[in-house]
């Protein structure tokens, strides 16, 4: 199939915001590959001309380099890829294992350094495309509880600088998206919950984090805004590199910026509750 429409591959499409940008997109006329681990489950995404669905599992190899062939045999190019696949680990680190912390690193991560390096050729030889990392508010200050999942966005904003440097050397944009609490199954399917049964002295600590943690998902943003703001970057011909999504990631680091490290921190702290 020959098109003359722009195209996306987005991958973890099967919810939140990885669904709205697959369907914003879409909307606005774009060819979409809609990438998620299994396309036989789908219900709410409609394949036709312009929308197909590809499995794509980012903890396989192979699978990531079959999205890559099946886009370009399809749509003949890619314009934009969008690694937004990804899930968290929540609770103490101390309660985590070493399989859930590799696991961690191995969806955030190293799944992503993954499809960084299957599509980057393509990239290279048209000079020409936008790579978009989906990270969080959390990739560039940390939340109580979040610890695990806080480091791996850590990674993949550092990721993100470098390969800013590197890939805009051939013409390819690279993009960061850092969305606050969003309307997801993040604290769902989507979220490894960390056992501390066995560590009694996390028990006051983590009920404090909860309350705090409550409090801020009756705030979240819709995934279209975070969606919204994914196109605004795919068609951002700048240099700019990254684009904080929703009022209180803005919020958030604004007050960071403004008071500095320590003095948001021991707010943070305050809020929660937390002593020392």
């Amino acid at each position: 199939m020959v098109s003359e429409s722009r195209t996306i591959v987005v991958t973890g499409a099967s919810s939140g915001i990885g669904k709205a940008t697959a369907q914003f997109f879409k909307q606005k006329g774009w060819n979409v590959i809609a990438a998620m681990r299994d396309p036989s489950a789908e219900k709410d995404l409609i394949v036709d001309e312009r929308l197909k669905l590809v499995q794509l599992d980012v903890q396989h190899s192979a699978s990531i380099e079959k999205a890559v062939s099946t886009t370009l045999a399809t749509f003949k190019q890619i314009d934009v890829w969008v690694n937004n696949a990804g899930y968290g680990a929540y609770g103490p680190v101390e309660a985590a294992s070493r399989e859930q912390i590799q696991r961690q690193y191995d969806v955030n991560v190293f799944g992503l350094i993954e499809c960084v390096q299957a599509i980057a050729p393509h990239f290279r030889a048209n000079r020409a495309g936008v790579l978009i990392n989906v990270t969080s508010i959390g990739g560039l200050m940390t939340a109580p509880g979040y610890s695990v999942y806080n480091s791996s966005k850590f990674a993949v904003e550092g990721l993100s600088e470098g390969l800013w440097y590197e890939l805009g050397s051939f013409g390819i944009k690279v993009k960061v998206i850092e969305p606050g609490v969003t309307s997801t199954d993040f604290g769902g399917r989507s979220m490894d919950m960390l056992d501390y049964s066995s560590m009694p002295d996390y028990a006051d600590v983590m009920e404090k984090i909860n309350v705090g943690r409550a409090r801020l998902i009756k705030k979240r943003s819709a995934p279209e805004l975070i969606a919204a703001t994914i196109f605004q970057a795919a068609n951002d011909q700048s240099d700019r590199l990254r684009y904080l999504a929703g009022p209180d990631a803005k919020r958030l680091w604004k007050l960071r910026r403004w008071l500095g490290y320590r003095a948001q921190m021991s707010i943070v702290r305050n809020l929660v509750k937390l002593g020392r």
